[in-house]
Protein backbone atom coordinates (compact mmCIF):
# COMPACT_ATOMS: atom_id res chain seq x y z
CA UNK A 1 0.00 0.00 0.00
CA UNK A 2 0.75 3.08 -0.84
CA UNK A 3 2.63 5.16 2.42
CA UNK A 4 0.60 7.78 2.36
CA UNK A 5 -2.63 5.44 2.47
CA UNK A 6 -1.57 3.58 5.21
CA UNK A 7 -3.44 5.51 7.91
CA UNK A 8 -6.47 7.33 7.10
CA UNK A 9 -8.86 6.84 10.64
CA UNK A 10 -12.28 8.66 9.36
CA UNK A 11 -10.15 10.66 6.54
CA UNK A 12 -8.22 9.85 3.58
CA UNK A 13 -8.72 6.23 1.22
CA UNK A 14 -7.84 3.02 2.43
CA UNK A 15 -7.73 -0.68 0.89
CA UNK A 16 -10.55 -1.71 1.27
CA UNK A 17 -11.74 -4.72 3.33
CA UNK A 18 -10.65 -7.30 0.66
CA UNK A 19 -12.51 -7.77 -2.85
CA UNK A 20 -15.92 -8.89 -2.82
CA UNK A 21 -16.48 -12.70 -4.39
CA UNK A 22 -19.26 -12.54 -7.05
CA UNK A 23 -21.06 -15.42 -8.41
CA UNK A 24 -23.14 -15.43 -11.64
CA UNK A 25 -25.46 -18.52 -11.66
CA UNK A 26 -27.33 -19.39 -14.47
CA UNK A 27 -27.86 -15.74 -16.19
CA UNK A 28 -29.59 -15.20 -19.58
CA UNK A 29 -30.30 -11.98 -20.66
CA UNK A 30 -33.11 -11.95 -23.85
CA UNK A 31 -34.09 -8.58 -25.90
CA UNK A 32 -36.87 -10.30 -27.92
CA UNK A 33 -35.90 -13.71 -29.96
CA UNK A 34 -32.36 -12.78 -29.46
CA UNK A 35 -30.66 -14.19 -26.69
CA UNK A 36 -27.78 -11.61 -25.70
CA UNK A 37 -26.64 -14.31 -22.85
CA UNK A 38 -27.04 -17.87 -22.44
CA UNK A 39 -27.24 -19.58 -18.74
CA UNK A 40 -23.92 -17.81 -17.83
CA UNK A 41 -22.52 -18.91 -14.75
CA UNK A 42 -19.38 -18.42 -13.04
CA UNK A 43 -17.48 -17.81 -9.70
CA UNK A 44 -15.10 -14.69 -9.00
CA UNK A 45 -13.19 -15.27 -5.97
CA UNK A 46 -12.34 -11.76 -3.93
CA UNK A 47 -9.53 -9.57 -5.43
CA UNK A 48 -9.46 -11.30 -8.17
CA UNK A 49 -8.56 -9.52 -11.88
CA UNK A 50 -11.06 -11.10 -14.29
CA UNK A 51 -11.39 -9.77 -18.04
CA UNK A 52 -14.15 -11.06 -19.87
CA UNK A 53 -13.02 -10.88 -23.44
CA UNK A 54 -14.89 -11.18 -26.59
CA UNK A 55 -15.36 -9.76 -29.64
CA UNK A 56 -19.09 -7.17 -30.65
CA UNK A 57 -22.12 -8.88 -29.39
CA UNK A 58 -20.52 -11.64 -27.54
CA UNK A 59 -22.57 -10.27 -24.13
CA UNK A 60 -19.54 -9.44 -22.23
CA UNK A 61 -20.53 -5.81 -21.83
CA UNK A 62 -24.43 -6.85 -20.78
CA UNK A 63 -22.94 -9.20 -18.20
CA UNK A 64 -21.25 -6.45 -16.69
CA UNK A 65 -24.50 -4.49 -16.63
CA UNK A 66 -26.06 -6.57 -15.11
CA UNK A 67 -24.25 -6.84 -12.50
CA UNK A 68 -23.53 -3.09 -12.16
CA UNK A 69 -27.86 -3.11 -12.07
CA UNK A 70 -27.97 -0.98 -15.19
CA UNK A 71 -30.21 -3.82 -16.79
CA UNK A 72 -32.37 -6.56 -15.13
CA UNK A 73 -31.61 -10.75 -16.38
CA UNK A 74 -34.06 -12.29 -17.84
CA UNK A 75 -33.50 -15.48 -15.67
CA UNK A 76 -31.16 -16.17 -13.45
CA UNK A 77 -29.15 -14.53 -10.12
CA UNK A 78 -26.49 -12.34 -9.15
CA UNK A 79 -24.32 -12.48 -6.01
CA UNK A 80 -21.65 -10.22 -4.37
CA UNK A 81 -19.99 -11.87 -1.03
CA UNK A 82 -22.85 -14.50 -1.02
CA UNK A 83 -25.86 -11.85 -0.81
CA UNK A 84 -27.83 -11.84 -4.11
CA UNK A 85 -27.91 -8.05 -5.63
CA UNK A 86 -30.39 -8.74 -8.44
CA UNK A 87 -33.02 -7.07 -7.39
CA UNK A 88 -31.05 -4.02 -5.11
CA UNK A 89 -30.77 -0.46 -7.18
CA UNK A 90 -27.38 0.23 -9.00
CA UNK A 91 -26.65 2.99 -6.14
CA UNK A 92 -27.00 0.13 -3.12
CA UNK A 93 -24.57 -2.43 -4.56
CA UNK A 94 -21.19 -0.28 -3.91
CA UNK A 95 -19.56 -1.16 -6.87
CA UNK A 96 -16.82 1.59 -8.33
CA UNK A 97 -17.44 1.81 -12.32
CA UNK A 98 -15.31 3.11 -15.21
CA UNK A 99 -16.14 3.44 -18.99
CA UNK A 100 -14.50 4.46 -22.06
CA UNK A 101 -16.19 7.67 -22.35
CA UNK A 102 -14.91 8.98 -18.77
CA UNK A 103 -18.17 10.70 -17.80
CA UNK A 104 -16.73 13.64 -15.80
CA UNK A 105 -18.84 16.87 -15.51
CA UNK A 106 -17.62 19.97 -17.24
CA UNK A 107 -18.13 22.55 -14.94
CA UNK A 108 -16.79 20.89 -11.70
CA UNK A 109 -12.85 20.40 -11.04
CA UNK A 110 -10.96 17.14 -10.59
CA UNK A 111 -11.46 17.31 -7.21
CA UNK A 112 -15.25 17.56 -6.55
CA UNK A 113 -15.79 15.02 -9.79
CA UNK A 114 -13.99 12.08 -7.94
CA UNK A 115 -15.42 13.69 -4.63
CA UNK A 116 -19.23 13.28 -6.44
CA UNK A 117 -19.97 9.62 -5.04
CA UNK A 118 -19.05 11.07 -1.60
CA UNK A 119 -21.14 13.69 -1.78
CA UNK A 120 -23.63 11.26 -2.86
CA UNK A 121 -23.34 9.81 -0.16
CA UNK A 122 -23.38 12.50 2.06
CA UNK A 123 -20.09 12.74 3.42
CA UNK A 124 -19.37 15.84 4.72
CA UNK A 125 -16.98 18.45 2.22
CA UNK A 126 -13.32 18.89 4.19
CA UNK A 127 -13.86 14.55 4.42
CA UNK A 128 -14.85 14.01 0.80
CA UNK A 129 -11.90 16.30 -0.69
CA UNK A 130 -9.37 15.14 1.47
CA UNK A 131 -10.34 11.86 0.38
CA UNK A 132 -10.62 12.91 -3.03
CA UNK A 133 -7.12 14.16 -2.98
CA UNK A 134 -5.89 10.84 -1.55
CA UNK A 135 -7.63 9.06 -4.21
CA UNK A 136 -5.85 11.63 -7.01
CA UNK A 137 -2.33 11.09 -5.23
CA UNK A 138 -2.91 6.74 -5.95
CA UNK A 139 -3.47 7.77 -9.33
CA UNK A 140 -0.56 9.85 -9.98
CA UNK A 141 -2.43 13.02 -10.10
CA UNK A 142 -1.29 14.93 -7.32
CA UNK A 143 -1.77 18.66 -7.04
CA UNK A 144 -4.29 18.46 -10.52
CA UNK A 145 -7.44 18.96 -7.75
CA UNK A 146 -8.42 22.34 -8.68
CA UNK A 147 -8.21 21.44 -12.52
CA UNK A 148 -11.38 21.39 -15.05
CA UNK A 149 -11.84 18.17 -17.45
CA UNK A 150 -11.03 19.95 -20.08
CA UNK A 151 -7.04 21.02 -18.93
CA UNK A 152 -6.43 17.58 -18.89
CA UNK A 153 -5.03 15.08 -21.35
CA UNK A 154 -7.13 11.57 -22.55
CA UNK A 155 -4.95 9.47 -20.24
CA UNK A 156 -5.43 11.82 -17.21
CA UNK A 157 -8.62 12.14 -17.73
CA UNK A 158 -9.33 8.41 -17.23
CA UNK A 159 -7.26 8.69 -14.23
CA UNK A 160 -9.00 11.35 -12.58
CA UNK A 161 -12.60 8.30 -13.89
CA UNK A 162 -10.91 5.96 -11.62
CA UNK A 163 -9.89 7.67 -9.05
CA UNK A 164 -13.78 8.80 -8.76
CA UNK A 165 -14.80 4.98 -8.66
CA UNK A 166 -12.27 3.85 -6.34
CA UNK A 167 -13.02 6.82 -3.60
CA UNK A 168 -16.03 5.86 -1.34
CA UNK A 169 -13.82 2.00 -1.52
CA UNK A 170 -15.74 0.00 -3.29
CA UNK A 171 -14.80 -3.84 -2.75
CA UNK A 172 -15.67 -4.82 -6.41
CA UNK A 173 -15.08 -2.49 -9.22
CA UNK A 174 -16.23 -2.82 -12.92
CA UNK A 175 -14.26 -1.57 -16.03
CA UNK A 176 -15.78 -1.10 -19.68
CA UNK A 177 -13.55 -0.65 -22.62
CA UNK A 178 -11.31 1.98 -20.41
CA UNK A 179 -8.63 2.43 -22.56
CA UNK A 180 -10.01 2.11 -25.69
CA UNK A 181 -10.06 5.84 -26.96
CA UNK A 182 -6.03 6.05 -25.80
CA UNK A 183 -3.48 5.48 -27.66
CA UNK A 184 -1.02 2.42 -27.71
CA UNK A 185 1.68 3.79 -25.19
CA UNK A 186 -0.46 5.63 -22.87
CA UNK A 187 -2.74 2.20 -23.30
CA UNK A 188 0.28 0.16 -21.88
CA UNK A 189 1.23 2.58 -19.27
CA UNK A 190 -2.28 2.57 -18.06
CA UNK A 191 -2.70 -1.07 -18.09
CA UNK A 192 0.18 -0.94 -15.14
CA UNK A 193 -1.43 1.81 -13.53
CA UNK A 194 -5.04 -0.39 -13.23
CA UNK A 195 -3.26 -3.14 -12.06
CA UNK A 196 -1.51 -1.17 -9.25
CA UNK A 197 -3.93 0.38 -7.77
CA UNK A 198 -5.57 -2.83 -7.92
CA UNK A 199 -3.21 -4.07 -6.05
CA UNK A 200 -3.05 -1.42 -3.29
CA UNK A 201 -6.34 -1.01 -2.69
CA UNK A 202 -7.28 -5.17 -2.86
CA UNK A 203 -10.98 -4.79 -4.74
CA UNK A 204 -11.96 -7.27 -7.07
CA UNK A 205 -11.98 -6.18 -10.87
CA UNK A 206 -14.44 -7.18 -13.77
CA UNK A 207 -12.58 -5.17 -17.41
CA UNK A 208 -14.37 -6.10 -20.28
CA UNK A 209 -12.19 -5.48 -23.34
CA UNK A 210 -11.83 -7.16 -27.02
CA UNK A 211 -8.68 -6.63 -26.89
CA UNK A 212 -6.36 -9.62 -26.28
CA UNK A 213 -3.49 -7.94 -25.51
CA UNK A 214 -4.71 -5.92 -22.37
CA UNK A 215 -6.41 -9.26 -21.69
CA UNK A 216 -3.14 -11.53 -21.82
CA UNK A 217 -1.30 -8.48 -20.02
CA UNK A 218 -3.82 -7.90 -17.37
CA UNK A 219 -5.87 -10.85 -16.25
CA UNK A 220 -5.98 -13.07 -13.43
CA UNK A 221 -8.24 -14.99 -15.45
CA UNK A 222 -9.74 -14.79 -18.96
CA UNK A 223 -13.41 -15.78 -19.61
CA UNK A 224 -13.44 -15.95 -23.49
CA UNK A 225 -17.18 -14.94 -24.54
CA UNK A 226 -19.09 -15.56 -27.76
CA UNK A 227 -22.44 -14.72 -29.05
CA UNK A 228 -23.76 -15.12 -25.21
CA UNK A 229 -21.75 -18.03 -24.24
CA UNK A 230 -18.58 -18.39 -22.04
CA UNK A 231 -16.21 -20.57 -24.64
CA UNK A 232 -13.60 -20.81 -22.01
CA UNK A 233 -12.14 -19.44 -18.78
CA UNK A 234 -8.50 -19.60 -17.46
CA UNK A 235 -5.13 -18.07 -16.90
CA UNK A 236 -3.60 -16.33 -19.51
CA UNK A 237 -0.80 -18.70 -20.39
CA UNK A 238 -3.38 -21.04 -20.22
CA UNK A 239 -5.79 -19.48 -22.40
CA UNK A 240 -3.42 -19.25 -24.98
CA UNK A 241 -0.85 -22.30 -24.81
CA UNK A 242 -4.22 -24.33 -24.63
CA UNK A 243 -7.19 -23.34 -26.79
CA UNK A 244 -10.37 -24.95 -25.93
CA UNK A 245 -11.60 -24.59 -29.55
CA UNK A 246 -10.77 -22.61 -32.44
CA UNK A 247 -12.66 -19.73 -31.68
CA UNK A 248 -10.23 -19.13 -28.78
CA UNK A 249 -7.32 -20.47 -30.94
CA UNK A 250 -8.19 -17.31 -33.20
CA UNK A 251 -9.76 -14.74 -31.30
CA UNK A 252 -6.80 -14.68 -28.39
CA UNK A 253 -3.44 -14.19 -30.58
CA UNK A 254 -3.01 -15.73 -34.25
CA UNK A 255 -2.86 -19.27 -35.22
CA UNK A 256 -1.95 -21.28 -38.03
CA UNK A 257 -4.57 -24.10 -38.55
CA UNK A 258 -3.42 -27.32 -40.14
CA UNK A 259 -5.76 -30.43 -40.82
CA UNK A 260 -4.93 -33.66 -39.34
CA UNK A 261 -6.21 -37.06 -38.57
CA UNK A 262 -4.94 -39.68 -36.18
CA UNK A 263 -4.51 -43.74 -37.54
CA UNK A 264 -2.62 -46.55 -35.85
CA UNK A 265 -1.03 -44.00 -33.35
CA UNK A 266 0.29 -41.95 -36.08
CA UNK A 267 -0.66 -37.91 -36.39
CA UNK A 268 -0.70 -37.17 -40.12
CA UNK A 269 -1.21 -33.51 -41.71
CA UNK A 270 0.38 -31.66 -44.20
CA UNK A 271 2.65 -34.26 -45.30
CA UNK A 272 4.00 -34.78 -41.76
CA UNK A 273 3.98 -38.16 -39.94
CA UNK A 274 4.50 -38.18 -36.62
CA UNK A 275 3.76 -39.58 -33.52
CA UNK A 276 0.34 -38.97 -32.07
CA UNK A 277 0.07 -37.60 -28.34
CA UNK A 278 -1.49 -39.61 -25.97
CA UNK A 279 -4.86 -38.21 -25.28
CA UNK A 280 -5.92 -38.36 -29.05
CA UNK A 281 -8.11 -40.98 -29.43
CA UNK A 282 -7.82 -43.70 -32.31
CA UNK A 283 -9.23 -42.17 -35.55
CA UNK A 284 -9.74 -38.75 -34.59
CA UNK A 285 -9.67 -36.05 -36.92
CA UNK A 286 -9.03 -32.57 -36.32
CA UNK A 287 -6.70 -29.24 -36.86
CA UNK A 288 -3.45 -29.10 -35.56
CA UNK A 289 -3.13 -25.58 -33.96
CA UNK A 290 0.34 -23.96 -33.66
CA UNK A 291 1.26 -20.36 -32.91
CA UNK A 292 3.58 -17.88 -35.26
CA UNK A 293 6.38 -18.70 -32.62
CA UNK A 294 6.07 -21.52 -32.44
CA UNK A 295 7.90 -22.07 -35.54
CA UNK A 296 12.00 -21.83 -36.34
CA UNK A 297 14.09 -21.53 -39.56
CA UNK A 298 16.48 -24.59 -39.76
CA UNK A 299 18.64 -25.98 -42.17
CA UNK A 300 17.65 -29.70 -42.92
CA UNK A 301 15.04 -31.28 -41.80
CA UNK A 302 16.04 -33.43 -39.17
CA UNK A 303 13.58 -36.31 -37.13
CA UNK A 304 11.33 -33.62 -36.10
CA UNK A 305 8.89 -32.52 -37.87
CA UNK A 306 9.21 -29.80 -40.48
CA UNK A 307 7.78 -28.08 -43.08
CA UNK A 308 8.88 -26.39 -46.46
CA UNK A 309 8.68 -23.55 -48.38
CA UNK A 310 9.77 -20.17 -49.60
CA UNK A 311 9.61 -16.58 -47.63
CA UNK A 312 6.90 -13.84 -48.74
CA UNK A 313 7.00 -10.34 -47.07
CA UNK A 314 8.52 -9.63 -44.02
CA UNK A 315 8.02 -7.36 -41.56
CA UNK A 316 10.42 -6.17 -39.03
CA UNK A 317 9.02 -5.51 -35.97
CA UNK A 318 12.10 -4.26 -33.45
CA UNK A 319 12.56 -7.72 -31.79
CA UNK A 320 11.06 -9.89 -33.74
CA UNK A 321 10.23 -10.67 -37.12
CA UNK A 322 6.48 -11.26 -38.68
CA UNK A 323 6.75 -13.17 -41.87
CA UNK A 324 4.43 -15.48 -44.33
CA UNK A 325 5.46 -18.73 -45.49
CA UNK A 326 4.26 -20.21 -48.74
CA UNK A 327 4.24 -24.35 -47.91
CA UNK A 328 4.12 -26.83 -50.32
CA UNK A 329 2.02 -29.13 -48.32
CA UNK A 330 0.15 -26.78 -45.62
CA UNK A 331 -0.27 -23.37 -47.78
CA UNK A 332 0.03 -20.01 -46.05
CA UNK A 333 1.89 -20.05 -42.46
CA UNK A 334 2.55 -16.73 -40.50
CA UNK A 335 5.90 -17.10 -38.62
CA UNK A 336 7.15 -14.72 -35.52
CA UNK A 337 10.74 -14.69 -35.40
CA UNK A 338 12.79 -13.18 -32.60
CA UNK A 339 15.82 -11.43 -33.68
CA UNK A 340 18.84 -12.99 -32.84
CA UNK A 341 21.97 -10.84 -31.88
CA UNK A 342 24.50 -11.35 -35.28
CA UNK A 343 22.19 -14.06 -36.64
CA UNK A 344 20.50 -13.50 -40.29
CA UNK A 345 16.86 -12.00 -40.59
CA UNK A 346 14.59 -14.18 -42.71
CA UNK A 347 14.68 -12.39 -46.65
CA UNK A 348 11.76 -12.37 -49.05
CA UNK A 349 12.07 -14.64 -52.05
CA UNK A 350 14.26 -17.47 -50.07
CA UNK A 351 13.17 -21.43 -49.62
CA UNK A 352 12.80 -22.24 -45.86
CA UNK A 353 12.46 -25.37 -43.77
CA UNK A 354 10.35 -24.46 -40.56
CA UNK A 355 10.65 -26.98 -37.76
CA UNK A 356 8.26 -27.42 -34.88
CA UNK A 357 7.61 -29.08 -31.85
CA UNK A 358 4.41 -31.23 -31.30
CA UNK A 359 4.45 -30.70 -27.76
CA UNK A 360 3.55 -27.42 -28.26
CA UNK A 361 0.48 -27.58 -30.61
CA UNK A 362 -3.04 -27.57 -29.73
CA UNK A 363 -4.95 -30.20 -30.89
CA UNK A 364 -8.90 -28.94 -32.25
CA UNK A 365 -11.80 -31.39 -32.95
CA UNK A 366 -13.64 -30.69 -36.03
Amino acid sequence: MHPSLAHRGAKGLQASAGGAPISFAGISKRYGPVEALREFSLDIAGGEFVTFLGPSGSGKTTALNILAGFIEPSAGDVLIDGVSITRLPTEKRNVGMVFQSYSLFPHMDVRDNVAFPLRMRGVPKAERHARAEQALAMVRLAGYGGRKPHELSGGQRQRVACARAIVFEPRVLLMDEPLGALDLKLREAMQDEIKEVQRRIGCTVIYVTHDQGEALAMSDRIVVMSEGRIEQIGTPAAVYDSPSNAFVAQFVGETNFLPAELTAGRIAFAGVDASAPARLPEGWRGRVALRPEHFTRITEAADAPALAGRIGDVAFHGGSYRYVVETEKAGRVIVQEQRRHGGDGPIAGAPVTLGFSLERAAFLDG
